[in-house]
């Protein structure tokens, strides 16, 4: 399993944070040393973590040189640590517009990797600056996608990015997967984007992922209560899906 992992899609509402919550969820519970970033705007990954994000420092003041990134991260029960942020990374786009803007946060990162065991990365619903620092700073890509046709659309628009990024800052860039996020045999539909993820798969170089994860709605009660879905609602089946998942990356296969 790589040691960092991005979880990205420019489309929104296709699971991005719940994939990384979960992820992060499952390596805590297996005691392993965990670091979720957080590189929306919105902010979703630290809120959901419980941080709070309104009043703390962030990933913006570790970009800006305002903090160091040992001071920035915060602790959290259930997640492990967290590297927030907030509305004020929607700046950086036109902040940062110097020589190698694009490897800022693999910059940072490089400074406390040591103190891990992974690192999950959390993406904005974008193909700009933040999501190529996220890239750059990565050595595996998962791609969640929802059962719908403009998910697809959202997923094959992402090669050139990830090209780029291969061409120009990080040549060992791998997409691990793509995921399917509330999945359903039951419906014809997701049978359909199935084949048609297969597809994109293909084009990607990678493959989808054997585990799929279904839908339950303890998934969007779990942030209430500062939790992932594997702390939350432990026997729930998207629970039990994303172990599978974390195992199935653990595997390579």
């Amino acid at each position: 399993m790589k040691k960092i992992i991005t979880i990205t899609n420019q489309k929104g509402g296709v699971g991005k944070t719940t994939t990384a919550m979960s992820i992060l969820g499952v390596l805590h519970k297996m005691k392993y040393r965990t670091l979720g970033v957080d590189l929306d705007p919105q902010g979703s990954l630290g809120f959901s973590a419980g941080v709070d994000i309104e009043h703390c420092d962030t990933v913006y003041d570790v970009f800006t040189g305002e903090k160091s990134i040992d001071d920035v991260i915060v602790s959290t029960e259930e997640l492990g640590d967290i590297l927030p942020s907030n509305i004020d990374l929607s700046t950086v786009e036109l902040e940062f517009r110097s020589e190698g803007r694009e490897c800022l946060l693999r910059n940072e990162l490089r400074k406390i990797a040591g103190n891990y065991d992974y690192i999950i990365i959390d993406t904005p619903p974008a193909l700009n600056v933040l999501t190529m620092n996220a890239y750059a700073a990565s050595g595996g890509l998962i791609i969640p996608m929802a059962p719908e046709i403009l998910s697809v659309l959202a997923v094959s628009q992402i090669r050139d990015t990830i090209q780029t990024i291969k061409e120009n800052f990080n040549p060992d860039l791998e997409v691990l997967g793509i995921l399917l996020n509330r999945f359903s045999l039951r419906l014809r539909l997701n049978r359909e984007v199935d084949d048609m993820a297969q597809k994109l798969a293909k084009n990607l170089g990678t493959k989808v992922f054997r585990t799929k994860i279904h839908s339950s709605v303890s998934v969007a009660a779990s942030p209430a209560y500062a939790e992932s879905i594997i702390t939350y609602d432990p026997a729930s089946k998207p629970a039990k899906d994303f172990k599978s998942l974390v195992k199935e990356l653990m595997n390579g296969k």
